[in-house]
């Protein structure tokens, strides 16, 4: 009798690169397991910290190292990859001593483009939740 090893779904892999969008939303699917009000309040939060960290930032503060680190793991959490890019490059060029103008300068865009993306997922899926109330 052959033995066989039991059969096991399979689990859909992240991609292997991250998306160009601004928002990876298939990433903060995973991340928030589809539950569209942990997506909605992780989204508002984000949304929230990435004014208070860029304003922080532009007075180059002591701990302006600490506060891009801060910001490229949010980033990350919610798949705004070209942010938690940008974030590390400014932590980077200000740890090794260079002018951190240009990297921060990159990471007020990609925050820009990130939150307009966001605003858009929070309007759409407000619009949804809209529909589906049974009131």
């Amino acid at each position: 009798m052959p033995l066989s090893p039991p059969r096991i779904d399979q689990i859909p892999s992240p991609p292997l690169a991250p998306s160009d969008d601004p928002i990876d939303v298939a990433h903060l699917k995973r991340m928030t397991l589809s539950d569209a009000g942990l997506e909605r309040e992780v989204l508002a939060m984000f949304l929230q910290q990435t004014a208070q960290l860029l304003t922080r930032l532009a007075t180059r503060p002591a701990d302006a190292a600490a506060l891009a680190h801060t910001l490229k793991g949010s980033a990350r959490a919610i798949g705004a990859c070209r942010v938690a890019a940008c974030a590390a490059a400014l932590e980077a060029a200000i740890r090794t001593g260079d002018d951190p103008a240009q990297p921060l300068t990159a990471l007020d865009h990609a925050v820009a483009e990130a939150r307009a993306s966001i605003e858009a997922i929070l309007a759409s899926s407000s619009a949804s939740a809209d529909r589906n109330d049974p009131l």
